[in-house]
């Protein structure tokens, strides 16, 4: 009754859930109005083997499938499917997973058998009571002193590792060996490729909640996104984003610092897929080499927006290229969004330590790319600094919403190496003090304090406060609605 290969069965037991498998396996049983001991005659197991496979409890030979699926008359494909047979069948598969969950586990309750005569209206009942109870103790929803807090702890750990996580990149290069890249740019084919080996299909929705950059079913094994570019995130590094979590094995955030650290891996993941270490390092070297070393190279090279080149510039110029660097992201008010140093360079922070937020120094490059006569432009520049003098180039990344000025740096003694060394664009901060840009020149505060009301702009941030969920700033309804509205195609 198969279609599959001896190869592509074993594939599939490799990835079989078996609490998924072994309700299919009781569905289609009772549908045939067999017992334990009528399927196992047929099939030479023992009841208590086949119940042990129902349970989720035991991996079925590939030799079993087959005469699982000759006996019950359905393709072995029918077997292995990962959606579950019916809701009833969906119910008990949910509140099994919930009872493996250490939250779950701490309420010290007794292991719950679910029997035929126990309502769906009681699994539903039992799966919200659940529902709240991951929610209230997960709270991954943070103060903005905690989001700030978490923030800058997660900066320092990335500034002592370089910016590097061979974890990720072993991930990255394994799985496209396994989809056959071989270099440049990757294809569209390629990245429906990649989805294809986690499993998933692509669909592509114009009503995505606006909340959202995609949605996983895991029902039907569907990604959905939009095709529009957000800045950065066009949808080649949204699937791959998407994709990282299955990839990375990310759980449910505990907390906002975890759900921080997942979206910080997932942003290196598609980075990593985007602009491969071997090719990349390959490419960057022989720049190095011709002292000719550019952020615009990269990006065309791999056809990704500048911000990720620059981004994945930060990855593998200290590991490969013994490069110190810092980013920065900011936009026309010099607010930063995004910052990472390893090279000295000395941020404005809050007494916790957080850039994000803070505001960046009048006589960067940063600040100046945009009053460029050209401000699409790259903006080289030499600073001199109390820590020392630095060469960057800064570009701006336009983006739906606003523009944001992506800075890349380097200390004076590493500029040697990169395009645009050779400008005569030069000034100085002595940032972070108050006299440079905290507090304005004495003689322009003298003619003016006191007689000046400003109103201010209110500034979002992404490390203000969050609303409250599992994935702050996610409209679950709207998600569920989308899904339902889906859910027939």
């Amino acid at each position: 009754m198969s279609s599959f290969t001896s190869e592509e069965s074993e594939s599939f037991t490799n990835e079989l859930d078996l609490v998924t498998f072994g309700q299919r396996l009781r569905h289609l049983r009772r549908t045939r109005g067999l017992t334990l001991a009528e399927l196992g005659e047929r099939v030479g197991r023992a009841p208590s083997q086949l119940s042990l496979l129902e349970n989720g409890r035991r991996e079925p030979k590939l030799s079993l499938l087959r005469a699982l699926a000759s006996v019950l008359d359905v393709p072995v494909e029918d077997l292995l499917r990962r959606q579950p047979p019916s809701r009833r069948a969906q119910l008990e598969i949910a509140i099994e997973e919930a009872q493996r969950d250490p939250v779950y586990r701490s309420l010290g309750l007794p292991h719950l058998r679910i029997g035929k005569r126990v309502p769906n209206e009681v699994l539903e009942h039992l799966l919200a009571l659940y529902g709240e109870l991951r929610q209230r103790q997960a709270k991954p929803t943070a103060t903005p002193e905690e989001a700030r807090a978490a923030n800058a702890e997660l900066r320092r750990q990335m500034r002592e590792r370089g910016n590097y996580f061979d974890e990720i990149e072993e991930v990255a290069g394994r799985i496209l060996d396994a989809v056959g890249y071989r270099g440049g740019a990757l294809s569209e084919g390629l990245i429906l490729a990649l989805a294809t080996h986690f499993g998933f299909g692509l669909r592509y929705a114009t009503d995505l909640p606006r909340s959202v950059r995609s949605i996983v079913d895991l029902r039907t094994r569907r990604i959905y996104l939009k095709r529009e570019s957000l800045g950065m995130h066009t949808p080649r590094t949204i699937v791959l984003q998407t994709l990282a979590n299955i990839a990375l094995g990310h759980a449910v955030p505990r907390d906002f610092a975890d759900f921080l650290r997942q979206r910080v891996e997932a942003n290196y993941f598609a980075a990593a897929v985007l602009v491969p270490e071997r090719a990349a390092v390959e490419y960057l070297g022989q720049a190095k080499n011709d002292r000719d070393l550019s952020v615009e190279d990269l990006r065309d090279v791999f056809s990704v927006s500048y911000e990720m080149a620059a981004h994945r510039f930060t990855n593998l110029a200290t590991h490969h290229l013994d490069l110190p660097v810092h980013f920065i992201k900011t936009d026309q008010s010099r607010i930063i969004y995004k910052a990472y140093e390893n090279d000295g360079l000395v941020f404005p922070a809050d007494a916790q330590g957080a850039i994000e937020g803070q505001r960046a120094c009048r006589y960067w490059s940063a600040h100046h790319v945009f009053s460029a006569a050209d401000r699409f432009s790259m903006q080289y520049q030499y600073t001199d600094t109390p820590t020392g003098t630095y060469w960057c180039v800064s570009h701006i990344d336009p983006s739906r919403e606003r523009d944001f000025a992506i800075t890349l740096g380097v200390p004076y003694v590493q500029s040697r190496w990169f395009r645009g060394r050779d400008t005569s664009h030069r000034t100085r901060s002595v940032c972070p003090s108050g006299e440079c840009c905290q507090r304005p020149p004495a003689e322009l505060a003298r003619r003016w304090e006191g007689l000046a009301r400003p109103s201010a702009r209110a500034h979002s941030h992404v490390l203000a406060a969050l609303p409250p969920g599992t994935f702050p700033g996610v409209d679950e309804t709207e998600v569920y609605t989308f899904l339902d509205r889906h859910a027939a195609e």
